[in-house]
Parts: C-alpha cells; sequence; structure tokens
C-alpha cells in the first residue's frame, strides 16, 4: 500500500457524487454536510482536497446532465493529422506519458515468458490494483466498485501465461508518480500497453484526449481511419487494461450518455467530475504545455 490517504477520500465523495447525481434540486453545503455526518467546515475542506473545487463547482457538472454538459462544453476533435502525428495538448504529451507497445506476436503469446509484478495501492479512487512488467505499467484496475477478487482475477486473465510476482516495491515509484496530479511528474510512469493492433490504435487515441475533455466512441473510430468500427472500438475503449493513465473513462456515447466502465460508472462519474472541475479551476498559466514525443 502507498501512503495516500485518498481512498477514503473516494468513498466520501462518491456517497456525496451520488446524492448530488440523484437530487433535482442544488444542494447546500450543510445538507451535503450533515448527509456525510460532517460538521460543513470540515466535509468542504475534504471536499477541496478531493476535487480541488468546492462543492458548490462540482456540482455544476452533475445536476444539469454531466455527460452532455461534458460533450457540450469539453469536447475535443481527434482528426486524423493529429492522430497521425501525436501532436496537441494530449494526455500523451501534457503529462510527458513514456509508453511502449507489445509486439503482435508477443501478445498472441497471451503472456508467455513475461514477468509481472504486482500490488495493492491507495488511490484517489479508491483501493487500485496495478502490474507492471520491467518496462512500465501494464495494468491498473480499481477495486471500489468489483471487489479485489475480481480486480485481481480480471487483470490475471488479460495474460494468463505470464509468471505474478508480488512486488509493490517494485512498482511503487511508478505509482507515486501516477498518482501525484500535482507533481505533473508522470515522465517516471512508464507504461507498457499490451494488446492487439486494434487496441494500441484505440489506447493511444484515448490519450490524446486531453485531462477535463472529452470525446466519444465515433470520434475515436475516425480518428484512427476505421470510421464504421464503433463498436470495435468501444469494446477496446473497455478492454483498456491501464486505468487512469490510459483515460478510457474520458469516451462518451454520442447521445450524451456516460457509457459503460470496466470499473464501475461511479468511479467513472468521479473521474470526470473531478477533471472537469479541476481543468476549469485551472488558468491557461497552470496548463502544462505539451512534450516531444517519447517512449
Amino acid at each position: 500500500m502507498t501512503d495516500m490517504t485518498e481512498g477514503y477520500h473516494y468513498h466520501v465523495m462518491r456517497r456525496a457524487i451520488e446524492l448530488i447525481d440523484g437530487s433535482d434540486d442544488a444542494l447546500s453545503l450543510e445538507e451535503l454536510a450533515a448527509a456525510m455526518g460532517m460538521s460543513p467546515a470540515h466535509f468542504q475542506r475534504l471536499f477541496t482536497k478531493w476535487t480541488g473545487v468546492s462543492p458548490k463547482k462540482l456540482q455544476q457538472y452533475l445536476t444539469l446532465g454531466h455527460a452532455k454538459a461534458l460533450l457540450r462544453d469539453h469536447f475535443t476533435t481527434l482528426d486524423t493529422s493529429n492522430a497521425v502525428g501525436l501532436s496537441g495538448s494530449g494526455r500523451l504529451h501534457d503529462l510527458f506519458l513514456r509508453w511502449e507497445a507489445m509486439s503482435p506476436g508477443e501478445y498472441a503469446r497471451r503472456g508467455e515468458g513475461l514477468e509481472i509484478f504486482w500490488g495493492w495501492f491507495d488511490s484517489p479512487y479508491g483501493l487500485a490494483l496495478v502490474m507492471g512488467t520491467e518496462k512500465g505499467i501494464c495494468g491498473i484496475g480499481f477495486a471500489a466498485e468489483t471487489g479485489t477478487e475480481d480486480a485481481m482475477e480480471d487483470l490475471v486473465s488479460r495474460w494468463p501465461k505470464a509468471r505474478f510476482v508480488e512486488d509493490p516495491m517494485f512498482l511503487r515509484p511508478w505509482v507515486l508518480a501516477a498518482f501525484d496530479e500535482q507533481s505533473g511528474d508522470l515522465g517516471k510512469t512508464p507504461v507498457y500497453m499490451m494488446g492487439s493492433p486494434l487496441q494500441i490504435k484505440v489506447w493511444e487515441a484515448l490519450m490524446r484526449i486531453p485531462s477535463g475533455q472529452v470525446s466519444t466512441y465515433s470520434e475515436i473510430a475516425q480518428s484512427i481511419g476505421m470510421p464504421r468500427a464503433v463498436r470495435a472500438v468501444g469494446t477496446a475503449v473497455g478492454r483498456n487494461p491501464v486505468s487512469w493513465l490510459i483515460p478510457c473513462h474520458r469516451a462518451l456515447r454520442k447521445s450524451g450518455a456516460l457509457g459503460g466502465y470496466h470499473w464501475g460508472l461511479p468511479v467513472k462519474r468521479a473521474l470526470l467530475a473531478r477533471e472537469a472541475a479541476r481543468s476549469e479551476s485551472e488558468t491557461p498559466e497552470k496548463r502544462p504545455e505539451f512534450a516531444e514525443k517519447s517512449g
């Protein structure tokens, strides 16, 4: 486990977000705090620490059709030139993420001959199972909604012929860098993407969606040159093994619905609300510039 305590904060915020999401009217700070069994001052501090904004600010993303508001105000276009050149201020660049993809032949062997280290860590979104090879993180799963046993079984089944070794200390530096949003130093968090050629293309497209913005499954399909393969793209998004770093939560349905999320819709709702609120609160001077392609 890491020394972070935000997993506890996630469970409090999850309850608060559900309450906000289910209310027809805006809730006051006092009403939210009372529902959480806290004083208004304590709840305000905890809420602001987790989201970076006030409860009132976050409600704006939840009470007025959250997904539709995101598509209206935070939609990003992934055009072909952007897809080919990996240019722009997407996730790959503005957080200095380094990645490497497994070859198709290696993927077909289903992890045979591969050693994968794993460990449990506290994260801003509850307990997280993290897996990685010597080349980088290859899996992140959130267990807050699915449970630890299902999360472990899910990720292990991706590479059934690999050798799994419990070693959280090996992964710890990468994990701390990955979840420390204040440092902006994801250069210490290499990602090793293990998937089919189509999946890799889709996951690369997801990394080009900037934090605080969203895209649609159809837009992603268009960006990789497969506009008719929306269903296949949706499946590839759902099979993303490296949650958070490869932001599949930023893919929404064209209708404005949130769509599914492999680790539970409450986690997706919290991810999107937190990112949108933090992005909105940043001044242009605070937004990171994109880096040259690495990896």
